[in-house]
């Protein structure tokens, strides 16, 4: 497979660490951002690899001398106008990656996800710390993207998922590229590709970050050398912290019916941040029997979902995943849904949920925390093989960020 990786940038919000170099040369950890890059691709057996320069290029050249190929911009083409020179050169899918991207992700894995869904684009997507100053990306839950949010649109509730910097490309999109014009990949490509259907979001739990500020780069190089960027790839195993909902992330109310009702626990926001910081993935697991009981929707709990995430992202914190479980095996309700009425294996105190989402990511159970406010959740998180806590939602504060250094 080729990776194509737009190594021209400036860096302007960040030229106070080197002016001297360009944005995807500044060192991390002993090294370019570039080089970081090209490491973790020739790790997986990608080693056709093609640099877009421009700005500063010498710099990059003289640096890689001729272990890569080149494209040289003459003239800035923006974010997307050097892949006309693409255009009759690739015959398969290929990865597009923005220079300013520490990342470390399983390749194949994604690559994968983009060929079953047959689109001309598929954009990786992830939760981040500061979704509320980033484009935000709404699909379906095939994938298919829906509508893209940039951060100057009106928002209501939304799930906390955003462009990370990599795209997997069929080269039949090549084919729009007529002349070597200025292009925004994200205005000019992506977005008109989803009224035809063929953009897709793949969406992981793995490391990807820019180097947008002086901030960002601080905090990625900790990550380097603390190994945290390496064993968030999907091929090691992950530890995670399986959190309950309701009396957990949010004060208790209840069968929760209302959006208005739902308030976050500031004591768990703080647990779901350090969470964050200190690589576990965060994993949301539910009894929702208000589903069986015909009291929600699906769209009305998916809204709910959302508001939890906006108010947690407002406050530097994200969710990796939710796994539902929307049965109740009690019958005689006034408007239940009879599909859901049924004896299942996800309903807590059973792990199911639990055993599902270790499948999805590769979880190793021993080292994962289940955090909730009932029994059930103390029987669920101990049949998966997890170290379970308990919180008390009527003094939630009693459980401190400590549990988290322990595993």
């Amino acid at each position: 497979m080729k990776a194509v990786i737009m190594a021209g940038g400036k860096g302007t919000r960040i030229a106070s660490l080197n002016s001297e170099v360009p944005k995807p040369m500044i060192p991390i950890a002993g090294k370019p951002v570039l080089e970081h890059q090209i490491d973790c691709l020739r790790s997986q057996g990608i080693t056709d690899i093609q640099l877009i320069i421009g700005h500063l290029g010498n710099v990059v050249k003289e640096y890689f001398q001729s272990s890569v190929s080149y494209i040289t911009e003459s003239e800035p083409l923006g974010t997307a106008g050097a892949l006309y020179y693409l255009n009759g050169q690739v015959e398969d899918d290929f990865l597009l990656i923005h220079g300013d991207v520490i990342f470390d992700i399983d390749v194949e894995r994604f690559r994968e996800f983009h060929l079953k869904r047959g689109g001309l684009v598929t954009v990786f997507t992830h939760p981040n710390d500061h979704p509320y100053d980033s484009g935000i990306v709404i699909a379906d839950s095939n994938g298919k993207v829906t509508k893209w949010l940039s951060k100057e649109d009106e928002r209501g509730w939304y799930k906390n998922r955003v462009n990370a910097g990599l795209h997997m490309m069929s080269p039949k999109l090549l084919n729009r590229f007529t002349e070597a014009r200025k292009t925004d990949l994200d205005r000019d490509i992506l977005k008109p590709l989803i009224s035809e259907n063929s953009l897709f979001a793949y969406d992981s739990p793995e490391y990807v970050k820019d180097m947008g500020t002086p901030e960002r780069c601080y905090e990625t190089e900790r990550d380097i050398l603390t190994g945290k960027v390496r064993a968030k790839n999907l091929r090691n195993k992950q530890k995670a912290l399986f959190i309950d909902r309701d009396g957990t992330i949010n004060k208790f109310a209840g069968f929760l019916r209302n959006i208005d009702n739902f308030e976050l626990i500031e004591n768990t926001t703080d647990i779901i941040k350090a969470a964050n910081k200190e690589g576990y993935l965060v994993i949301v697991v539910t009894n929702q029997p208000v589903i069986a009981r015909g009291e929600l929707t699906w769209p009305q709990l998916e809204e709910i979902h959302n508001k939890m995430e906006t108010l947690l992202g407002q406050r530097g914190a994200y969710v990796d995943d939710i796994f539902i479980c929307p049965h109740h095996p009690d019958k005689g309700f006034e408007g239940e849904r009879p599909e859901y009425k049924i004896s299942c294996g996800c309903r807590k105190p059973k792990p199911g949920l639990l055993l599902q989402a270790a499948r999805k990511y590769n979880i190793d159970l021993s080292r994962s925390i289940m955090l909730g406010d009932s029994e059930k959740d103390m029987l669920a998180g101990e049949a998966a093989g997890c170290k379970s806590v308990l919180i008390d939602h009527i003094n939630p504060s009693g459980v401190s960020i400590d549990i988290l250094k322990e595993q």
